[in-house]
């Protein structure tokens, strides 16, 4: 079976926890291991969020010079070979001798007319106060939102995946059975300028929607979202809280789940098995191997194998 596995970035990094090498070596470490035991008997690509990550080199760079910030699009390419060689490398410790492994930087396209440009709503980078945020967003023309501190942050655009750069080497790898890491942070984000050249754009994709375009076009099978939630929920944090264990799309659509966490989780699986795919599976990193064999997490299916349309 070929299985696109994202990982998120709670799932890669602990909420709370300190952005260290030791930390995240050790948490990627243990991703290894369920990603390995996938390995033994299915083909898999995986990919990562990295959202500390981008937020980590962003500090970094408005250290060194805070009146010229490192653009996303560079940004979004260190953080996909810093996450891509740990995971290669612990992956590899993990799996017998003779496995083969690739990490691989992956360009993702974008409309320059999706309407996300003109709505910025995905928040990085550091928090600011009223006043530090007034001075920041003067100097570099960035949009703030503010969080539920009443603090403020950055937010940039968060656009639809088009197209991935690159398919071809990504499916000659598969070909040559090496498992493939690539569309790291739903991928590093660029446009057809007016010129026609392809240039970085001030953005970042949300990386399940990338994963599931990636999955569709590679004719996988299965589509595993894993974070540090066990499940998708009906009510979730509600007296009458309720894990959805095997549903469909249609059901999913009726539930109002959070932007910013579970809804684009949810909305990726969705359109995935609408394109085509066997099913996508929610849940937590720890309970892979569960989640594909439907013994945990959230299975979606089309609605056609429950019965319905």
């Amino acid at each position: 079976m070929r299985i696109v596995v994202a990982l998120g970035g709670n799932a890669l990094l602990r909420r709370g926890e300190p952005m260290t090498p030791a930390a995240q070596r050790t948490n990627v470490r243990i991703a290894a291991v369920a990603l390995a035991d996938l390995a033994l008997d299915h083909q898999i690509i995986v990919a990562h969020g990295n959202g500390p990550q981008v937020g980590l080199l962003a500090l970094h760079g408005a250290a060194y010079d805070p009146a010229k910030p490192w653009p996303l699009d560079v940004l979004g390419a260190e953080t996909e070979g810093m996450i891509g060689y740990l995971v290669e490398q612990e992956l590899m410790n993990a799996l017998p001798d003779g496995s083969l492994c690739a990490t691989l930087l992956s360009r993702v396209e974008v409309d320059p007319d999706d309407p996300a440009f003109s709505a910025p709503s995905k928040p990085i980078g550091p928090v600011y106060s009223a006043d530090e945020a007034k001075l920041v967003a003067a100097d570099h023309g960035w949009a703030m939102a503010k969080e539920a501190s009443g603090d403020l942050r950055r937010v940039v655009p968060s656009p639809l995946p088009r197209r991935i750069v690159g398919l071809e080497a990504i499916k000659a790898l598969l070909d040559a059975q090496h498992i493939v890491i690539c569309a790291g942070g739903g991928g590093i984000p660029v446009l057809r300028n007016n010129s026609g050249d392809m240039e970085g754009v001030e953005a970042v994709i949300d990386k399940d929607r990338t994963s599931a375009l990636l999955a569709s076009d590679l004719g996988a099978d299965a589509l595993l979202l894993l974070t540090d939630v066990a499940a998708v929920f009906k009510s979730f944090g509600g007296p009458d809280e309720t894990a959805l264990n095997d549903t469909t799309p249609e059901a999913l659509d009726a539930l109002d789940l959070a932007p910013g966490s579970m809804g684009p989780k949810v909305a990726a699986a969705a359109a995935f098995v609408r394109s085509g795919g066997k099913f996508a599976g929610i849940g937590k990193l720890s309970n892979a191997r569960a989640i594909l064999e439907g013994r945990a997490g959230t299975r979606i299916t089309p609605a056609s194998e429950h019965g319905t349309t």
